[in-house]
């Protein structure tokens, strides 16, 4: 039978000097020891982890950092492949709550489910409360991150219920749409983020591996996502407007995983 270790790290014990009752015991406290949200194999990111996002533009694999947040479509299996090879983890992202009119699904999209703008060219919130035409779009889409060998998803535009979207969405139908998306991702292996939506942190973050959020510090809101750190799950955050001076120290106190970034989130990144 060999040997049995707790992790890489441990003393291995010599499973031909334990009495079995012993063994059993053994086998008890070692399964409590690495029980997670990432027994089943997904990949579980840990507060203030390094990381990059990049949306735009030629991806730059050489950036230092442990974590990969690039476009679903728009990056290919081999893009993937090659941070995995160079030892990073890699994101997907997906928009999940928002109609983007140039994607190749675009089409599927009927008419119906198409509210209001969001405030950027191309796009219209979704009515999240259709799952019934929503779900298999975003299954396509989450299957097609699995394909390419993604460990995990950045769903983006999870807080329509906040925003004027055309449909009077309320809290208890995001709740419901962000658990959905949070399912597509766990059913396929991947780990999935909670993008933004701070108010539902509270009954999400079981749900969720890990946060992205855009701009907590200056709208003095990161406090707000405490509940991830303290669930040892990273939080993922950028500052557009602000300079890393006046954000980092904050950043390191909560234990985020904190960049400045430009709105077009290039290769350009300043970590904390």
């Amino acid at each position: 039978m060999g040997y049995l270790a707790a992790d890489p790290g441990a003393r291995p014990v010599n499973l031909r000097t334990v009495p079995l009752l012993a063994l059993l015991a053994l086998l008890a406290l070692l399964a409590g020891c690495t029980r997670g949200p990432d027994d089943d194999g997904r990949w579980q990111p840990r507060p203030g982890i390094s990381w990059q996002w990049q949306l735009s533009g030629r991806v730059d694999t050489s950036v230092k950092a442990s974590v990969y947040d690039i476009d679903g479509f728009d990056q290919s299996r081999a893009t993937v492949a090659t941070l995995h090879d160079k030892g990073r983890r890699v994101i997907c992202y997906i928009s999940t709550g928002a109609y983007e009119d140039w994607r190749p699904d675009a089409k599927r999209f009927p008419a119906s489910v198409l509210g209001r703008g969001n405030g950027w060219e191309g796009e219209r919130w979704l009515d999240i409360r259709r799952t019934d035409v929503l779900e298999p779009l975003m299954a396509a889409r989450f299957d097609m991150c699995r394909k390419k060998g993604f460990d995990a998803v950045e769903p983006d535009n999870m807080d329509g219920y906040k925003n004027r979207t055309g449909f009077p969405l309320v809290a208890a139908d995001q709740l419901r749409y962000n658990r959905l998306v949070a399912r597509l991702a766990h059913d396929r292996g991947m780990s999935v983020g909670l993008k933004n939506d701070l108010d539902q942190i509270p009954q999400l973050v079981g749900d969720f591996d890990f946060a992205v959020n855009e701009q907590c510090a200056q709208y003095g809101e990161c406090d707000d996502l405490k509940p991830f750190v303290e669930a040892d799950k990273a939080v993922f955050h950028v500052e557009y407007e602000l300079p890393t001076s006046r954000f980092c120290a904050q950043s390191r106190r909560l234990r985020l995983s904190s960049l400045e970034k430009k709105y077009e989130l290039g290769v350009w990144r300043k970590a904390c």
